[in-house]
């Protein structure tokens, strides 16, 4: 019985020592912020043929971030602005009030000349300003402040953006931004919102993107869920 043992562990520690976080995950990934944007502009690119220096907005997930792009010198970043993301994280599901991924584009623009803070309802200026709240605090009443940009999914998975009114607006929980907090549109602070707005016109794409990352002995790969999966598998063998 104690041969078995000794045998069992033996097998199971060659197991652990074949089994390397790569070979199940998959490549490591090493990009730089600036690698990640530049693969999504470059996405945006080849499918449609972007004319040089055109605006393209990066809305990364990870860094709960908007990133004002152009092709100037290849690649180039020009503005960079705090937002929130869907508390529930990422999908196109309707109904979800999660962040739609992919490429869009700006499809109508409303706010214009509107006095920072005002409180838009179904896009419409109802002429009253929000407070607002600079300290954490999540409102029960979700307003759509300054500005607003809707959005248009230029993919099969996100066509249904536009009527999930997915938009970027100003809101008066700006003590929120940086963090996951919207009910799937992209928050912006007010000031940024009513500049970004100036900045960028109808028609403009918008490429949100999302990497989850899995953290292991200090690094991070690049996995989808089978391969998380697959992951748990392989240490429950070795330890049961």
């Amino acid at each position: 019985m104690v041969q078995n043992l000794i045998s069992k562990y033996l097998a199971y520690g060659s197991i652990a020592l074949a089994l390397s976080p790569s070979s199940i995950l998959g490549e490591i990934k090493t990009d730089s912020l600036e690698d990640r944007l530049s693969q999504a502009f470059n996405e945006v690119n080849t499918q449609f043929e972007l004319d040089e220096g055109e605006d393209v907005l990066i809305i990364d997930g990870e860094t709960q971030k908007i990133y004002l792009v152009d092709e100037t010198d290849g690649f180039r970043i020009n503005s960079t602005y705090d937002i929130s993301t869907g508390k529930p994280g990422f999908g196109n599901k309707s109904g979800s009030n999660k962040t739609p991924l992919g490429i869009h584009k700006i499809k109508e623009k409303y706010g214009e000349d509107a006095l920072k803070g005002s409180i838009f309802k179904a896009r419409r200026n109802t002429g009253k300003l929000a407070r607002i709240y600079t300290e954490e605090y999540d409102s029960p009443r979700d307003f759509v402040t300054s500005r607003i940009m809707w959005l248009d999914g230029c993919e099969n998975d996100n066509k249904n953006s536009h009527s999930r009114f997915i938009y970027i607006h100003g809101t008066p929980e700006e003590g929120l931004i940086g963090n996951p907090a919207s009910h799937g549109c992209i928050r912006m602070k007010n000031e940024d919102v009513i500049e970004l707005y100036e900045i960028v016109d109808p028609g403009t794409y918008v490429s949100i993107i999302n990497s989850e990352e899995w953290s292991y002995a200090g690094a991070k790969w690049q996995a989808d869920p089978s391969d998380k999966l697959h992951f748990l598998e392989a240490l429950w063998l070795i330890f049961v």
